[in-house]
């Protein structure tokens, strides 16, 4: 199984390949973007090279970081149960809306707020209802000869380089007042994104797909090691494939974008509050410890932090609308 890394050693930063329990890491200037930007297929062979010459690092011996620095992060909600579970949590109404079958629905959220696994994540300012996403995420990569602009699903498939275990962290209270606008989430969002703990190649997984593309690999969540839910990535409406393709419609997927694949059904608390009536399970608190495990590329934990105690928001003052200025005197 081929699994890259990034990983803090000594005083260095380091990226290259994990293999049974070994890190391996590429040469100097040598980088997860230059492996995105060279394709799956060389990067399969330059894992081999690096894993037979390479000088060996213990993984207990290192700390990981995220996997890669995305370029951007498309995060899809692409579980019907998820939707349907949150929306009741969100605004109170029962079922889907007719929309979210009609095509697959994204946002954009932080690149720049990227975490790895074991790191702490801290509890933004006015949230009281913090709270995790299950999800897993593909990793984009170059297909010689293809801009990755307007691809069928066929393409798209080939522009999968690999995947990696997602947490769409949500500050759930931020995130129910922001949406009555009708925009979508902002500071609900944007304040942590965990991935990790590496990027295993989509070569792994190819012999998983059923026959419409899915895969049917397990997720789970546990908060401080309870277990709170599980579903499989097959139950996603759309498979990966085509979630690449719709991206890329009148538009462009390049090496190092990251595509979520959403919250699985049970795989967060909000959802669960919906179809519970009450917070249960409690919104995060500082001190407990989300665990996420992806059948096939392994797990992430993070502690909650400290909640930053500050005021941030900003009222809007009320303006008359006027559409014309004044003269100036004289």
């Amino acid at each position: 199984m081929v699994k890259i890394a990034r990983w803090n050693h000594g005083d260095g930063t380091y990226a290259g390949f994990v293999d049974d329990g070994k890190c391996y890491a590429l040469p100097d200037g040598h980088t997860v973007s230059t492996l995105l930007g060279a394709g799956l297929a060389a990067t399969l062979e330059r894992a081999e090279e690096t894993i037979r010459s390479a000088a060996a690092v213990s993984l207990d011996d290192v700390r990981l970081l995220a996997p890669l620095q995305p370029s951007t992060i498309r995060d899809f909600v692409a579980f019907e149960e998820h939707v349907e579970g949150v929306r009741k949590s969100i605004d109170g109404a029962a079922g889907v809306v007719d929309e979210w079958y009609q095509a697959p629905t994204f946002y954009f959220t932080n690149p720049h707020t990227v975490s790895g696994t074991g790191e702490v994540i801290g509890i933004p300012a006015g949230c009281e209802e913090l709270d995790f996403e299950t999800e897993v995420a593909a990793v984009v990569g170059r297909v010689p000869g293809s801009e990755g602009r307007n691809l069928t699903a066929e393409e798209a498939h080939g522009h999968i380089f690999g995947y990696t275990i997602l947490n769409d962290w949500s500050a759930r209270d931020l995130q129910r007042r922001e949406m009555k606008v009708s925009l979508g989430p902002c500071k609900g969002k944007d304040f942590a994104n965990t991935l990790g703990p590496w990027i295993v190649t989509a070569d792994e997984f190819e012999d998983l797909h059923d026959d419409e593309g899915f895969l049917p690999i397990s997720m789970s969540v546990e908060v401080n090691g309870a277990f709170i839910g599980q579903d499989l990535l097959s139950n996603m409406g759309w498979p990966f494939a085509e979630l690449v393709a719709y991206a890329s419609q009148d538009s462009v997927v390049r090496p190092g974008d990251v595509l979520g694949s959403g919250t699985c059904g049970s795989g967060c608390l909000a959802e669960l509050w919906g179809r519970n009536g009450s917070k249960t399970p409690p919104p995060l608190e500082t001190g407990d410890v989300v665990t996420l495990t992806v059948e096939g590329i392994g797990a992430i934990h993070n502690t909650v932090g400290e909640r930053r105690e500050a005021s941030t928001r900003v009222p809007a003052r009320p303006r008359p609308r006027n559409r014309t200025r004044e003269k100036p005197p004289g």
